[in-house]
């Protein structure tokens, strides 16, 4: 976790918490002391990869800084059920209240590193490298991405702001695949920045076009099928970064590495999975 990413977790952390705490949890101010201590241990009830650890230590020391937390198994560690991720101690009306913040985040991070851990098995022994994409929840993309990187894969552009991708619909309304291009680099130099440039071709003839032009670092095959893929990218010859993507599953995706492809951007790591089970019980004297 970079400190750009500690921060932007940290105010995503209090936004979470006001949302579910409001103006107070007032079953536990009912039914539990003022000055009540508890211990709770953080478990495993699926098998996977744990990711969140540290998010969800940042979720109890937010409610309460003065909670005691040992962590048992880092982030990017496999679990069986029954193991013990971490032991929390302190007041027990602060456990209450974090608990489900604490368990959102570290359950929803560790189905996303587990799911990419899984489709990254498939080519781990292979030079391509697996990415997300911007399919993410709302103001959760900084951990989800942390997430992928977790479970081994690799982040792909954070936002619109730090990669030109010209995509489909930007090529038609620009007027082909050569206008995006240009107008594109001479966008780049009239504003002074240096972004990479990745564009999306969807046949053969704008990927000659693309390749008469030049101007670009990175091409995206979409909905290439694994031969039209290694036909691609035997054409491209190394001149350029190659991307895969469109209709690549865990199933099919090492069909699509074995083409030779540099990347291969994969949607549903972060918004086709289920979340790992995770429970946080009382640890009774």
């Amino acid at each position: 976790m970079t400190d750009k990413e500690r921060k932007i977790i940290t105010d995503l952390i209090i936004l979470a918490l006001e949302e579910d705490i409001g103006d107070g949890d007032h079953t536990s101010l009912a039914t539990i002391s003022q000055n009540a201590k508890g211990k709770v241990e953080l478990i495993a009830k699926d098998e996977g990869i744990i990711a969140g650890v540290k998010v969800a230590a940042m979720v109890f020391k937010e409610v309460d800084d003065k909670l005691n937390i040992e962590v048992r198994i880092k982030d990017g560690t496999s679990v069986i059920p029954g193991d013990i991720v971490m032991i929390i101690e302190g007041s027990s009306r602060s456990l209450l209240s974090a608990e489900r913040t604490a368990l959102n985040f570290i359950q929803r991070m560790s189905g996303i590193a587990t799911f990419t851990n899984r489709v990254n098995s498939q080519i781990g022994d292979l030079d391509t490298k697996l990415l997300d994409t911007r399919k993410t929840t709302p103001y959760n993309r900084t951990v989800e991405k942390l997430a992928v990187r977790i479970g081994g894969g690799t982040n792909h552009r954070f936002g619109l702001f730090d990669m030109i991708m010209i995509k489909d619909n930007h090529v038609d309304f620009a007027g082909g695949i050569s206008n995006a291009i240009n107008l594109t680099v001479r966008y780049l130099k009239d504003k002074g920045k240096n972004l990479k440039i990745e564009i999306e071709v969807r046949d053969y003839n704008e990927l000659n076009e693309v390749l008469e032009n030049g101007a670009v670092n990175r091409i995206m095959l979409d909905n290439f099928s694994p031969e039209e893929l290694r036909q691609a990218v035997t054409l491209i010859n190394g001149r350029f970064e190659t991307e895969a993507s469109g209709g690549i599953t865990i199933d099919n995706i090492r069909q699509y590495a074995e083409t030779g492809v540099d990347f291969i951007s994969v949607g549903a790591l972060t918004h086709q999975i289920s979340s790992l089970d995770l429970s946080l019980k009382t640890i009774k004297n």
